[in-house]
């Protein structure tokens, strides 16, 4: 089936990833390296995490809860320290590539994020970021509104329906793997973002369109 839609993530995506600042953040406490990261994913759907995501829990509840996943551990975290980590820097060739698509393909979003100013690409979340980039897209679908998150195949149906388009016409890109596996269940052409080139060279591949080179 002929491409029809382009469905993106943000944080990530249009921004670099927050497992940077993880990991600087582990090394300056002295927390063992990926912990932010194993404690997300382990009860992936009932974690602290998860509950944020969906609005199920405030930023209260968020600091509590993790403090007890992370002392649970044996390395005590508040959560209040990890959600300023969700910031990072956006990256101009996806922005452009955004745009190409959108002349040519139906653009989505799909982004778990949480009801707090700490959300994923916080500094990308102003007038020249989030803000120059959100009405870009035909259609956004936020986890903390829609009250499921990803991978949920649900959360990709819906997208699906917002766009007027058969999952099997979309190309689907996120930089985790665990949210590019169901879409790819449910016919989409996943592309997991490792970095820029790599993305957009599969982009390409997948769209048949020409991504020009950009300043980094």
């Amino acid at each position: 089936m002929a491409v029809e839609a382009v469905i993106w993530d943000f944080g990530g995506v249009f921004t670099t990833s927050p497992f940077e600042a993880f990991n600087r953040y582990e090394a300056a406490r002295g927390l063992p390296r990926d912990l932010i990261r194993q404690i997300n994913a382990a009860d992936p759907d009932a974690n602290a995490w998860a509950l944020f995501e969906r609005s199920e829990i405030d930023a209260a509840g968020f600091d509590d809860r993790f403090l007890a996943e992370s002392t649970a551990r044996g390395w005590p975290t508040p959560g209040r320290e990890i959600l300023p980590l969700l910031s990072g820097a956006v990256r101009p060739r996806m922005v452009a590539a955004l745009k190409a698509c959108k002349t040519r393909f139906k653009v989505g979003c799909i982004t778990n994020n949480m009801v707090s100013h700490h959300s994923p690409g916080e500094a990308a979340w102003g007038a020249g970021g989030a803000g120059a980039i959100l009405p870009l897209f035909d259609a956004v679908i936020e986890s903390s509104k829609a009250g499921v998150r990803k991978p949920d195949p649900e959360i990709y149906r819906m997208m699906c329906r917002l766009l007027g388009v058969e999952p099997a016409a979309c190309v689907y890109l996120d930089d985790l793997g665990i949210n590019c596996k169901p879409a790819a269940r449910l016919g989409m052409r996943a592309i997991k973002v490792v970095d820029v080139d790599q993305t957009l060279a599969e982009l390409a591949q997948a769209t048949g369109l020409t991504f020009e080179e950009q300043p980094a």
